[in-house]
């Protein structure tokens, strides 16, 4: 007779009894989220010009605007392109100086960027109506 051995115990840790570090976040996050737009500050739009050129900025594929408490910013939903199909940097040891220093102790692993935004338009539809509501003539004179 032959006696039935079994392979050896696995523990399987859950993710919430890992503990998270910046170290090892990156790792965890699904879809490389920061490495999948960049953004631009702009100078804070006051009058019918300056939103009339945000409106031609969004205007543009993958182009969205916020608002938060460090100024308006371009939002550009574009993929780096030295991002690998297993989410890690193709660049890593060479990468620019603003990705090493990049701060992942608080980032979009933990909660979404939008949460933060005092104002957000996706599209030029969006920041038309928002224009139209803080300029009462903002189609006066309008073709």
């Amino acid at each position: 007779m032959t006696k039935k051995t079994s392979a050896p115990s696995r523990k399987i840790y859950a993710i919430d009894e890992l503990k998270i570090t910046p170290e090892n976040k990156c790792s965890f996050c699904k879809g490389s989220l920061c490495c999948m737009y960049i953004t631009q500050k702009v100078e804070t739009p006051r009058s019918k010009h300056d939103f009339e050129h945000l409106l031609w900025q969004i205007s543009h594929e993958n182009i969205q605007v916020y608002k938060d408490d460090d100024g308006w910013y371009l939002l550009v939903n574009n993929r780096c392109q030295h991002l690998q199909g297993d989410g890690r940097c193709g660049i890593y040891d060479q990468r620019p100086s603003i990705c090493r220093d990049h701060d992942n102790d608080f980032c979009e692993y933990d909660s979404p960027a939008e949460e933060g935004f005092e104002l957000y338009f996706r599209d030029y539809q969006e920041l038309l109506r928002y224009c139209r509501k803080r300029f009462k003539s903002w189609d006066t004179g309008r073709k």
